[in-house]
């Protein structure tokens, strides 16, 4: 089966400063935190909204009786709490409302949607009459009415807007998610029998690309699935636009609504979502089409596909890279690898990869529910196989002497530590960061220093050979390809791990900046190993060594521009750089011999 996943699919930039607003609030605003209804149409982030303490204003609070100190003045007493707007906006009597009856008031109304309420109000006390194109019902609709005060009119398609008796002055908008071609036949319509009424393309330039796209999709696919809430507007047109092309829509929330047998039937099937799907979720419902043929299939396809999920799953692939990398460490450096430092970077990548995967199964969740529902199911094996694995990495590096030893138990100690509170909130002391994992970046940069010391340092230290000068430009490209593999990992997780509250780089900085980031430190590690190469600093295994990290900058720009989807083969090809350094090292070593 061949799997397209659109391009414009999951959060448009409305929806993500909503989530976004409402994830910060409670570590900002007064408590308890409200939305004034459903800050978007996805039940699955609402759900996550009220496992945060988030929960819905469903109707308007009384205001205060009268004589009553108005909010905020002495004797008032404590502010009601916060409430904030929802993407799809509200009337403007609404937030005076709130307001008045005591809450903090967060606007999270979409800046496109803020646009089309701004020509409203302006026309509106010019004396114009306002025409909403779009579904009377929608809560976006109604407060673009509130807007347009007694001369609103909705009307949901072309027909209606003929219905409509002719106005002296008037300006036409459409719901931000409407369709676009039905928009554009209005838009005709008016300029033949119209001409003096003011006419606005409001429609989300987002939604239109997401609307051109699915038709385009819809042409090269047998079928399409539809990922997103059953209430949202936005989505419902996307699955109308698939069924009018004549190919077979499925609208579904999430993957435990996808029917393997049914989509098993289909050679080519595309993927879409709706404006407020969370990457987590397409992310599900991609995977969950990638094991379809896999049920299927018989042989060693089905065996080579289920041994692929079993090694990322368990961690032994990610740690067979970390042996890799230090045997190809070792040999840029002329340092025989001694028997221990291979087997100690394998095992202490191993514990730790698999410790912290328990002791943070709150991200798996939602980035890698396959993972999540592994450990669950395993946990007691996995715990015993974790704190076997680092015991046996420590005895393996006693024979590297008690520097490596040390060395190696304060990784280890740190490891532990990375998710466990260190200053319990008991304390409320000054500052937000009781665990080492509330460090901004600090994942990304731990394991890039874990990976360099253990795969560079340590194989140093029970064995001579190179210079201080040399292992460093050696550590700088280990540790950099390390950095550069993780911070490329929390890009894809970047919406699940903003949820449960991880401070990764793409959160802290942003996610194009660290895409920028991650390729300069590609393009820096490659020029270190060809330059150190080049001066006779390491063996001339550097340069094919040097190419390594442009395989992984071009894995990474593959999937930027959409070519690799986020699914297994991704994560497989992603570890596989590792596997590709021990591979070119040893076909090296074999040719030199």
């Amino acid at each position: 089966m061949k799997i397209t996943l659109a391009k414009t699919a999951g959060f448009c930039m409305g929806v993500r400063r909503a989530v976004e607003l409402a994830l910060d609030a409670p570590n900002q605003c007064p408590p308890p935190i409200y939305t004034f209804g459903p800050l978007i149409h996805n039940p699955q982030v609402l759900d996550t909204f009220t496992e945060k303490g988030i929960d819905i204003l469903q109707a308007l609070p009384a205001l205060p009786t009268a004589g009553a100190p108005p909010p905020g003045a002495a004797g008032a007493g404590p502010p009601c709490g916060t409430v904030i707007i929802r993407a799809h906006g509200v009337p403007p009597d609404t937030r005076d409302r709130l307001e008045a009856a005591g809450y903090a008031v967060i606007d999270a109304t979409c800046p496109r949607v803020i646009r089309v309420q701004t020509i409203i109000r302006v026309h509106h006390r010019k004396g114009y009459s306002t025409i909403i194109v779009g579904d009377e019902d929608h809560p976006e609709v109604v407060g673009l009415l509130g807007y347009a005060g007694d001369r609103g009119h909705v009307v949901k398609d072309l027909a209606e807007l003929k219905a409509l008796p002719a106005l002296d002055q008037a300006i036409v908008v459409a719901q931000t998610t409407q369709n676009t071609a039905a928009y554009e036949e209005i838009a005709a319509w008016l300029a033949d029998t119209r001409p003096h009424y003011k006419f606005f393309n409001t429609i989300c330039d987002s939604t239109a690309k997401r609307q051109d796209e699915v038709r385009c999709l819809a042409d090269q696919a047998d079928a399409v699935v539809v990922v997103g809430g059953k209430e949202s507007g936005n989505t419902q047109r996307l699955a109308e636009l698939v069924r009018q092309s004549g190919k077979p829509a499925y609208h579904v929330e999430t993957e435990a609504e996808l029917d393997p047998r049914t989509m098993a039937d289909y050679d080519r099937v595309a993927v879409t979502a709706g404006a407020s799907t969370p990457n987590w979720i397409i992310k599900r419902v991609f995977r969950s089409l990638e094991k379809v043929p896999m049920t299927q299939e018989k042989g060693w396809l089905k065996a080579f596909f289920s041994l692929q999920q079993g090694l990322l799953l368990t961690n032994c692939y990610v740690a067979l890279g970390a042996g890799c990398l230090c045997y190809a460490c070792s040999r840029l450096l002329g340092v025989q690898p001694a028997y221990p430092a291979v087997p100690t970077a394998i095992l202490y990548v191993l514990s730790m990869h698999m410790l912290n995967h328990l002791t943070g199964r709150a991200e798996n969740r939602f980035n890698d529910p396959d993972r999540e529902a592994f450990y669950h199911r395993n946990k007691l094996f996995l715990s015993v196989a974790a704190v076997l694995a680092g015991a046996l990495g420590l005895m393996a590096a006693v024979p590297a002497g008690r520097t490596a030893f040390l060395l190696l138990l304060a990784m280890s100690l740190t490891g532990l530590s990375y998710n466990l509170r260190i200053f319990p909130c008991q304390l409320h002391l000054p500052m937000r960061y009781c665990r080492i994992k509330d460090l901004p970046g600090s994942k990304t940069i731990l394991i890039a220093v874990a990976w360099g010391v253990v795969t560079v340092v340590l194989p140093q230290l029970g064995a001579a050979g190179g210079t201080p000068f040399s292992a460093g430009l050696v550590f700088l490209w280990a540790a950099g390809l390390v950095f550069a593999r993780t911070a490329f990992f929390d890009i894809l997780d970047i919406q699940g791990d903003r949820i449960v509250g991880k401070e990764t780089l793409p959160i802290f900085i942003g996610e194009r900046r660290v895409r920028r980031l991650l390729e300069r430190v590609l393009l820096a590690a490659c020029a270190l190993l060809l330059v150190g190469s080049v001066a006779g600093l390491v063996s001339s295994l550097g340069y094919l060594l040097a190419f390594c990290p442009l395989f992984l900058l071009i894995v990474t720009r593959a999937h930027h521009k959409g070519y690799m989807l986020p699914g297994i083969r991704l994560e497989f090809g992603v570890e596989s750089l590792f596997v590709l350094t021990g591979v070119i090292t040893f076909i090296w070593v074999v040719v030199a011999m």
